[in-house]
């Protein structure tokens, strides 16, 4: 928790420094109510007393009232700023450090548990600190104070209130030791409750085509009644607090006036009114030792469970990255020359290599397609230049560089990607070809309509009755899979990159579109080294190079027709895909 409140502005800590000194006038108004209580009663219970003295002695003590709500209010406003400043913060901290994640911390933490971390945890951390930021200052001055004002009035009355003080101490320390161990554990299931339901709403028409509705209910049910129990065990144990405060505060008040009625009866006529008066402000002040404690507890309700999520979110903050940016900014004579020097690769903790000793050079305007059996680890190698995981061994080159040595904003602004899943995000058509930041600046309309035309996009974009300021929803789900895999070409054609990447990006495209793109990529982007990874055979077979992957290993590298003839892998491919005289022609 203490790691969190590093985050704290200079000037918040200043507000809390005016927060401490609020409290403590807040605490002394409060502390002055049983003092004009016991004047008013003397006044009352004295002959011709003046009425004036027991109006004015009122309206002090109104006063004292409303000044200690007024306080009350400020310091409730001051603590919520701070508190709502602090998680701003925080949450951030955690968007930025996530963004700097490669795929294998994400797989690390999983994205429902980030989604958690980053909302439910901050929350219960801003929580816990505006409600400690008053009533964690307050209770122990409170309790301190009203000590210091009941000593040396009875020893009786003074042990009472200790038993009880010891008897709520108990209470609260057997609760908490029940309940604490538990508040973990609420956050697990919380995680759990929400990747089962993203799971769900992700994989909606999957369940729904596959009739497996009841199956999801059960796991939701599941995963919902294991945080439900959770919760109730809690609720139910803490709900004990509530009963006991209330049984240990009135039998203190019975017991100091039982007590006070033995001493006025013990005691002289004339010492009766002094020692009812005393009564009457011990009372009041063990009540406010008693509530001190009392409050006491609502942070130890929230301090368990902030601590947990403090600790989580300390986990995303203080991981240390894997992809760390190197030094150079890939200033060179070369431009858009990739080079893989026997490079291998393994996902953490697996067994296996996915990728072994791949050596090749795709020189600048060349273009280098991809081809093999599903698994073969085509999507892999190329996700090794952009950096989304580093090669384990060897090393990729681009412009003779090691990847690992270039910025990471220099290393990006040198690729266009285009993901084998289409991601659109909500906007327009405009912002998302306009997609990202590089150092050619925002592409401008002209721009947007020329990577439009090429991606074959341009087209149904018109159509469109906003043209390119139409909407795009959340994921692109107001468009077909097709124009989304099109815009997400266009967008990486904007950006003017050296090297364009393209992990089986024509697959939602038919044969049509996808030669009309290709022919075009070839006419307009001749000085653009391509990367294509594909299944389809007719989308490769015109490229420069064709490397053919089998089981993470190299087995053929050529042209369409050198394949043909010497690697069995890629005829075998070939002839399951196309005839003999498509192949030939094609």
């Amino acid at each position: 928790m203490l790691k969190i409140l590093k985050y704290l502005k200079f000037k918040e800590w200043l507000l809390i420094l005016v927060n401490i000194a609020l409290i403590a006038g807040q605490v002394w108004l409060d502390l002055k109510l049983p003092e004009y209580m016991s004047e008013i009663t003397k006044l009352i219970e004295t002959p011709n007393s003046d009425i004036r003295e027991i109006w004015s002695a009122g309206g002090y003590m109104l006063l004292c009232a409303l000044s200690s709500a007024f306080l009350s209010v400020i310091v409730g406003f001051f603590a919520a700023k701070i508190a709502a400043g602090l998680s701003k913060r925080v949450r951030e901290k955690i968007f930025d450090k996530v963004q700097s994640f490669s795929q294998d911390e994400i797989n690390k933490f999983s994205t429902a548990s980030l989604i958690t971390r980053s909302t439910n945890d901050v929350a219960q951390v801003q929580g816990s600190i505006a409600m400690g930021l008053q009533v964690m200052i307050m209770a122990p001055i409170l309790a301190t104070w009203a000590i210091i004002k009941i000593l040396g009035k009875s020893w009786q009355w003074s042990a009472v209130t200790a038993i009880a003080v010891l008897l709520l101490v108990i209470m609260i320390t057997a609760i908490m030791l029940t309940a604490i161990p538990k508040f973990k554990k609420t956050q697990i299931y919380t995680d759990n409750l929400n990747r089962v339901t993203r799971e769900n709403l992700t994989g909606l028409r999957v369940v729904r085509a596959y009739n497996a509705e009841k199956f999801e209910i059960q796991k939701f049910e599941k995963a919902n009644s294991n945080l439900t129990n959770l919760h109730l065990f809690i609720y139910k144990t803490l709900a004990l607090m509530s009963p006991g405060m209330s049984l240990i505060m009135s039998g203190l008040s019975l017991s100091i006036y039982l007590i006070g009625a033995y001493l006025i009866s013990a005691t002289s006529l004339l010492n009766r009114l002094t020692v009812f008066s005393d009564m009457v402000v011990f009372s009041s002040y063990a009540m406010q030792v008693v509530m001190a404690f009392i409050m006491l507890t609502m942070i130890f309700l929230m301090l368990p469970r902030a601590i947990v999520s403090a600790k989580r979110i300390n986990e995303v903050l203080s991981t240390k990255n894997k992809i760390v940016d190197g030094k150079s900014d890939g200033t060179s004579n070369l431009v858009g020359e990739i080079e893989f020097k026997y490079v291998g690769f393994k996902y953490p903790d697996a067994d296996e290599y996915v990728l072994k000793n791949i050596s090749f050079t795709a020189h600048k305007g060349e273009t280098v397609a991809f081809i093999g059996s599903t698994g073969s680890g085509k999507s892999t190698l190329i996700n090794l230049v952009p950096r989304f995981y580093d090669a384990t061994e060897g090393s990729v080159f681009i412009d003779n560089i090691d990847v690992r040595n270039y910025k990471l904003f220099d290393l990006h602004n040198k690729i266009g990607f285009v993901s084998q899943k289409a991601v659109l995000f909500s906007g327009t058509v405009e912002s998302n070809v306009a997609f990202g930041d590089n150092s050619l600046g925002t592409p401008s309309e002209e721009e947007i309509a020329n990577a439009l035309q090429i991606a074959q996009a341009k087209t149904f974009v018109e159509k469109m009755e906003e043209k390119y300021k139409s909407h795009i929803s959340q994921g692109g789900t107001n468009v077909s899979g097709g124009q989304k895999q099109r815009l997400s070409i266009a967008r990486a054609i904007a950006r003017k990159p050296e090297i364009l990447i393209f992990d089986d990006s024509f697959s939602a495209l038919d044969y049509k579109t996808d030669k009309k793109l290709r022919h075009t990529l070839n006419k307009t982007l001749s000085n653009t080294t391509c990367l294509i990874v594909a299944q389809r055979i007719g989308t490769i077979m015109n490229a420069d190079k064709i490397i053919v992957l089998d089981n993470g290993e190299i087995v053929g590298v050529g042209t369409h027709s050198e394949l043909l003839n010497n690697c069995k892998v890629y005829s075998e491919i070939a002839y399951s895909q196309l005839s003999k005289e498509e192949l030939i022609d094609g």
